[in-house]
């Protein structure tokens, strides 16, 4: 029987978590491992994604950086088998390990490889136990840099830049980046004349004598100019078939709130307009974007493989009830906003936002289903590829959802033989997914609740159960 925590003395309290530290070591260790076996012996096909480090992130509650960190340890320790006993032995930390496998890697040029094995030697002796310090074993490699690396300055390389954007879990972006000086100089060029203060009117038309925002925001301020002066430039580069701009992805319901504070102008899509125009109430039934005919909407949205009808078991007062307490924590049509890069947007900076300037709008249903969309065409359109990213929101396949301006329009049934380029024959996908559903046996197809599902081969699952496409895993209220 397990002795509970709050049973144990200090002295086991202390020998306790020491054990389980090292046991988590070791763990990391074979993990590590694993995954190595993995990247060699896994058929991609298998895996379901270009590497391990997908799939880890798609069946584990790893992060994508924690699941490349992890891939990039295998295959390295894989070339340096000295790092690796260390790891494996439990006598050196991962994060040492990978700062030394980092400099294994990619010596300094001018160190011979005798020296090459005998700072790696050394640096990994310095890392073994718990007396080893980050901050020694950084400095050891730097000293071993200035000897021994490029002639060129550190401010001078190239080399070393780098430029890092991660959304948060609460919707922001956080930036960071490492440039060399002329990089930087262009940079704090390009926002110094934009970053002088500028004092604002108070809010009772008397112009303040300062200006109350700080440095940082300044900076924040110009860095969002310069953006807006880029994405209006003709000059900009074409991505996923036209030139970047901002795109909103709003319902039904919410497209008349949306107008009444913007002019017809706002809204450049006509058809999307016409369709929140000629809805007489908000509760009126959407409209199938294939056939023009009324969407049951107390229609259940879990699709049936086997005969592609829905199923459900629970009464409509039920139904509404948890509609009523959870459709704003799902987002099934009630949070106003939807940008492709970052996601939910609330209904004051939707309203904003369509204010403020011309933008496109895609009206969804409450299922989050484009309406009103152009019949057949041989290849995808303009207009199909803007509703196809406001419902598949990147790439479908269930766990990669890589950003819908490097995904391409799939046909599920194959032009090559009569399909027709509709949505309800359409869905978006990576390179490597479009690629993995023509020559494997994953299969795709659009359920009763007009959105992509998968099946994946037996090889994968024996009972090739159906999964949701990526935007739609996880809680959702039908």
């Amino acid at each position: 029987m397990t002795t509970e925590i709050w049973q144990l003395s200090e002295s086991e309290l202390l020998a306790d978590a020491a054990a389980v530290s090292h046991q988590i070591q070791l763990l990391e260790a074979r993990r590590i491992a694993l995954v190595a076996e993995i990247d060699t012996r896994v058929s991609r096909e298998k895996l379901g994604f270009p590497g391990p480090a997908g799939w880890l992130t798609s069946t584990t509650l790893l992060s994508p950086s924690k699941a490349t960190k992890i891939v990039a340890l295998a295959r390295g320790m894989a070339a340096f088998p000295d790092i690796a006993a260390a790891v494996n032995t439990g006598v050196m930390t991962i994060d040492h390990a990978a700062l030394i496998l980092t400099f294994a890697e990619t010596p300094p040029e001018n160190l011979p490889q005798k020296g090459r094995d005998m700072a790696r030697a050394a640096l990994i002796k310095s890392a073994t136990g718990p007396d080893a310090r980050t901050g020694r074993i950084r400095a050891a490699i730097t000293r071993l840099e200035d000897s021994f690396g490029t002639k060129k300055p550190p401010a001078e390389n190239t080399d070393r830049n780098e430029l890092f954007a991660s959304t948060t879990l609460n919707g922001r972006l956080v930036l960071k980046g490492d440039f060399d000086a002329i990089t930087g100089e262009k940079l704090l060029t390009a926002l110094s004349p934009l970053t002088e203060p500028h004092p604002a009117a108070d809010g009772t038309g008397t112009l303040k004598i300062t200006d109350d925002r700080s440095p940082a925001k300044r900076r924040a301020d110009a860095f969002g100019h310069i953006l807006d002066q880029h994405l209006a430039s003709s000059d900009r580069p074409i991505e996923g078939g036209e030139r970047p701009h901002l795109n909103l992805h709003i319902s039904l319901r919410d497209l008349t709130d949306l107008q009444n504070c913007g002019g017809d102008d706002d809204i450049t899509d006509d058809e999307t307009s016409r369709a929140a125009t000629e809805s007489d109430t908000d509760t009126a039934d959407p409209v199938d974007i294939n056939t023009g005919n009324p969407i049951d909407t107390d229609a259940a949205t879990e699709p049936d493989h086997e005969n592609g009808s829905g199923s459900g078991g629970r009464g409509e007062g039920e139904v509404a009830a948890d509609r009523g307490a959870y459709r704003d924590l799902f987002g099934d049509g009630t949070s106003v906003g939807w940008l492709p890069w970052m996601g939910p947007l609330s209904r004051n900076t939707s309203r904003q936002l369509a204010c403020d300037c011309v933008l496109t709008a895609i009206v969804m249903d409450e299922k989050g289903n484009p309406l009103n969309l152009a019949r057949t065409a041989r290849t995808v359109t303009a207009k199909q590829r803007k509703a196809l990213t406001a419902r598949d929101h990147g790439c479908a396949f269930p766990g990669c959802g890589k950003p819908a301006a490097w995904t391409e329009g799939h046909h599920i049934w194959h032009w090559g033989d009569g399909g027709p380029t509709d949505m309800n024959n359409l869905v978006l996908l990576c390179g490597f997914h479009h690629r993995l559903i023509h020559h494997s046996d994953w299969e795709v197809f659009i359920g009763t609740d007009n959105h992509p599902w998968f099946v994946p081969p037996a090889t994968v699952d024996p009972y090739r159960q159906p999964r949701p496409s990526h935007a739609r895993a996880g809680p959702h209220i039908a």
